[in-house]
């Protein structure tokens, strides 16, 4: 009877036999750990799929998930035991891809499989994969932008601060605009400067302030990787801003005025911010009556005007008095401007009573002399 044979030569009894002896290279598939990602990339609070497989004839033990190597690596996931937002994709005993959820920055490194053999008390590692670097990006939080801690008047320099954290990895680009017109600013500051999982980032602008100011806007832009858009934080530069009141005194009649004649003086506190304001009268020093105030008017700039009059009258006692118009703005120290009152003392034709008597005798006097005048040249002549 002949004898079945393979095409390498050896009979079917023969093979056989070596099969059940397992010896190596003889028709079984050397074993494998497959790890096909390089690296791959997510944005913090997405879920990624790790793949590891393995082929051939696998020794008889567990496959387990890394993050980082050496002693200083950390378990994520094995068969026995529960790993907070780990889990396994395939319960197929050839597959051992995992997802994580919830990406967090923290999460970003790099992970390996690992395939150990039950060996006399432990399992021993006997094929790590090639290793998978992770990388999270993180979306910077929305900036925040701050002033100064009390407001400034016109032409001092004030500085704002734009703020942003918890962003991955730590390119970062911060772009002031005033009224949408970019400022020249320095370089931003991100924190820390060693490598890790998060960063921050500060940037700051400085800024001389005007009275125009009040309807101006201050605008933070941030652009990062993890973005589709940038991000915007705004101020409102009449946050900042005070401009004091421009106070202008005058009066009605102006210059010298009649005794006992009735003049009205009026102040005018122009173009001042915030609208805070309040007017006070002081005669030679000594504060008088409130006068009574207008209306707070808006000027198209967004500064306001507040106006307060004061009516006196004209006595010979007043004359040479200062009439004083303060204001009090935005609690700062008052600001002041005056006015004179200039009485006439000298008489007048329509000031004087005894005038008016002289005046009249006057003329019934030369009255009467004219009349005498007129009969006597017209007595009749006697014959």
């Amino acid at each position: 009877m002949a004898t079945l044979t393979t095409g390498s030569g050896l009979s079917l009894p023969c093979l056989v036999l070596l099969l059940l002896l397992g010896i190596p290279g003889v028709g079984a598939q050397e074993f494998q750990l497959l790890q096909p990602q390089g690296a791959v990339s997510v944005s913090a609070g997405e879920t990624p799929t790790l793949n590891c497989s393995q082929t051939g004839n696998p020794p008889a033990g567990p496959v387990k998930w890394f993050k980082g190597s050496g002693p200083t690596r950390l378990l994520v996931y094995e068969d026995k035991g529960s790993f907070p937002r780990v889990t396994r994709a395939d319960d197929r005993n050839t597959d051992f891809t995992i997802r994580i959820s919830d990406t967090r920055p923290e999460d970003a490194g790099t992970y390996r499989c690992v395939k150990f053999k039950k060996g006399l008390g432990a399992s021993l590692p006997v094929g790590p994969g090639l290793g998978c670097s992770q990388a999270v990006a993180a979306r910077p939080s929305a900036p925040s932008v701050s002033g100064p801690p009390s407001r400034a008047e016109p032409g001092t320099p004030v500085t704002f601060t734009c703020t942003s954290g918890g962003f991955s990895p730590r390119d970062i680009t911060v772009t002031w605009l005033k009224n949408g017109a970019p400022l020249p600013v320095p370089q931003p500051r991100v924190l820390p400067e060693h490598e890790s999982v998060s960063y921050s980032v500060s940037s700051t602008v400085g800024l001389s302030l005007s009275a125009g100011d009040v309807r101006s806007q201050l605008t933070c832009q941030i652009e990062h990787s993890a973005l589709a858009a940038p991000l915007l934080g705004t101020y409102d530069l009449s946050h900042a801003l005070r401009v004091p009141p421009r106070l202008r005194v005058g009066s009605d009649p102006a210059g010298c005025i009649t005794r006992n004649e009735s003049v009205t003086f009026t102040c005018r506190a122009e173009g001042f911010y915030p609208q805070g304001a309040s007017l006070t009268w002081l005669e030679n020093g000594n504060e008088t009556d409130l006068g009574k105030p207008s209306r707070l008017t808006e000027n198209p700039n967004g500064t306001f005007t507040l106006q307060s009059s004061l009516e006196v009258r004209a006595t010979e006692q007043r004359s040479q008095s200062a009439f004083t118009c303060r204001a009090v703005h935005d609690s700062q120290p008052p600001v002041s401007a005056s006015a004179m009152l200039r009485v006439s003392l000298t008489p007048t034709l329509f000031s004087s009573p005894a005038l008016w008597i002289g005046l009249l005798l006057e003329k019934m006097l030369t009255g009467a002399f004219l009349l005498f005048l007129f009969l006597r040249g017209h007595r009749p002549v006697l014959p």
